[in-house]
């Protein structure tokens, strides 16, 4: 207020006498409230983390192959904890901080000049700023800290005969951390719209604040659409992975991993052992980054990978796969895999010239508890008979 009547000139001098002679009550109280109070929506949607894809034009154009004219609903505001990745470091604890000028004079329980702290605490806060701050009390304890990023790094336009479709290549990106084989997939807008429904069917109610990018009618392969839905599923997929019940379930993993091993399982059975190893690896990195190191899909995964390293007469490699399922498998005592690994850990373990008593001992303790380990499946035999559905 003081500075727009300085730079008023010569003419201001009169209404600033008058400003004074007021007490200048009217330019100290609530100096920001009317902004906040005006700003509500576009504040809002800048803390929600999620990008707006409403129009002020309703258009029409050509069919797109997710599905032309269907729209999913207005995007849901999510809740608390996706607010703080939008705003950067402009945020501290989820509070909005501004600098406090001391009028007191340094009298007692007067601020000292230019004390930082929340706009709520102060008697001009706007209520929209008190709001959040509850907002943020009541979610952060129900979202997990964040350790894994998703980032669309690539998208393309792909036209096929009757179809014409974007492909996002999406990495994923241990915080902290240097990854020096990336994990990568690559989907399309029908790909995040099935997880969406299939979430929404069973998690109702934490899927309730996830946002997600409405279909379109128009304007769907312009770089401005590609761009804002690239980051809309980037954000869609940090809050998934955020809530503990969702990143468990078998919809959100499946999502990653499930398309690198039908092909992968593909490739093998028709001897392309070179990409299919390709193709297997890159779902060992996302099965790890995801940490479900323990499941049953990460077994086929390392059976995957014995199987082609072994093919491709990389023994050390194929050896090493064994190992790292031989100690997964250490404390069951009975799995279907767990016959074919130690057979194939004795064969490699020759071939390469390293201990294998440990599995034949176990192998040993199998043959007595009544296992016909000569009607066993080889590795390859289960890897190719595994369904993947």
């Amino acid at each position: 207020h003081r500075l727009r009547h300085a730079l008023a000139g010569e003419g201001g001098r009169e209404e600033r006498e008058r400003e004074r002679e007021r007490g200048g009550s009217e330019a100290e109280d609530f100096p920001e409230s009317s902004e906040l109070e005006d700003d509500t929506e576009g504040l809002s949607t800048r803390l929600s983390g999620t990008l707006s894809f409403t129009s002020h034009e309703e258009e029409e154009e050509e069919e797109e192959e997710d599905g032309v004219g269907e729209e999913l609903g207005a995007p849901l505001q999510p809740t608390g904890a996706a607010a703080g990745a939008e705003d950067g470091g402009r945020y501290r604890g989820g509070v909005p901080c501004r600098a406090v000028p001391c009028r007191g004079g340094g009298g007692q329980g007067s601020p000292a000049p230019w004390e930082w702290g929340p706009a709520a605490e102060r008697p001009g806060g706007s209520l929209l700023t008190r709001q959040l701050q509850e907002l943020w009390r009541k979610s952060r304890g129900s979202l997990a800290p964040q350790r894994l990023l998703f980032e669309v790094t690539s998208a393309s336009v792909v036209s096929e005969r009757s179809s014409k479709y974007v492909l996002y290549t999406i990495y994923l990106i241990r915080a902290g951390r240097f990854d020096k084989a990336p994990a990568a997939i690559a989907r399309r807008y029908s790909d995040f719209e099935r997880l969406n429904r299939r979430l929404r069917c069973r998690f109702g109610c934490d899927m309730a604040g996830v946002a997600f990018p409405r279909k379109r009618l128009r304007r769907n392969f312009t770089a401005e659409t590609i761009a804002k839905r690239s980051r809309a599923f980037e954000q869609f997929l940090s809050h998934l992975h955020s809530i503990a019940e969702i990143r468990r379930s078998p919809e959100f993993l499946e999502f990653f991993f499930l398309q690198d091993l039908q092909a992968a399982q593909r490739l093998t059975c028709t001897g392309m052992y070179r990409e299919a190893l390709a193709t297997w690896a890159n779902a060992y990195r996302l099965q790890d980054r995801l940490g479900v190191c323990g499941s049953g899909r990460f077994l086929l995964t390392l059976a995957g990978l014995a199987v082609c390293h072994q093919e491709l007469d990389e023994l050390g490699e194929a050896h090493g796969c064994c190992e790292q399922a031989l100690q997964l498998l250490e404390a069951q005592g009975s799995h279907p895999l767990l016959g074919p690994f130690l057979q194939a850990h004795v064969h490699l373990a020759w071939k390469v010239g390293k201990d294998k008593r440990r599995s034949e001992a176990r192998l040993q303790d199998l043959r007595e508890a009544g296992l016909p380990l000569q009607q066993q499946p080889t590795l390859k035999e289960c890897l190719i008979k595994e369904p993947l559905e």
